[in-house]
């Protein structure tokens, strides 16, 4: 997607640590116009699939969901960080080891918006080494809904979360791979 590369390259900044921060439009601040181009892509891209649930996890990849959602006219499930009071009933649980973080979350997704008969699309706006999207696709197995795909805004190629995925024959669509990052020059290099 030219217009998310044009954005990374105008727009993010490269940290230490292969961290490339993009919050003053994807995650922090949000560019709504931006982010409905990025809920058309993504429609583009598995319109095909029988969509008819998105699943994302707190807190970064709601408001991207919430545009994929829209374009597919159908509920967005997030997986929370933390249980709270309002979770009812049975819970699907995985730990989700964040990148970002550098800590471990037990995620849950109520088990009243998840199950068979399902088609999930997983949507977030990073995948660096893939904990977080191997821990959302668990929660769809343990539903014994479909996976239909995973959708991520920004690829971390060279970390390799996304080759392991594909290899495991997951539909994984990524609006731009990041091949390189460095964090003296601030050049970001993208895979073709």
């Amino acid at each position: 997607m030219e217009l998310l590369k044009k954005k990374i390259i105008e727009e993010g900044e490269v940290y230490e640590g292969n961290i490339l921060k993009v919050d003053c439009f994807l995650n922090h601040q949000i560019d709504i116009p931006f982010l409905k181009e990025v809920g058309k892509e993504f429609h583009r891209l598995f319109n095909d699939c029988g969509v008819n649930k998105i699943l994302t996890i707190e807190a970064s990849g709601i408001a991207i969901a919430s545009m994929v959602a829209e374009e597919f006219e159908c509920p967005l499930v997030f997986a929370k960080k933390t249980k709270t009071k309002n979770i009812a009933g049975d819970v699907y649980t995985t730990p989700v080891e964040s990148f970002t973080h550098g800590t471990t979350y037990t995620v849950m997704v109520s088990k009243r918006f998840l199950g068979k008969g399902d088609k999930v699309l997983i949507v977030d706006d990073f995948l660096a080494i893939g904990n977080a999207l191997n821990g959302l696709i668990s929660l769809v197995e343990s539903s014994g809904a479909e996976l239909a795909g995973c959708g991520v805004v920004i690829e971390k190629g060279f970390q390799g979360g996304g080759d392991k995925l594909r290899k495991r024959g997951v539909n994984l669509q990524s609006l731009a791979i990041v091949d390189k990052m460095d964090c003296e020059t601030g050049e970001i290099v993208f895979r073709n």
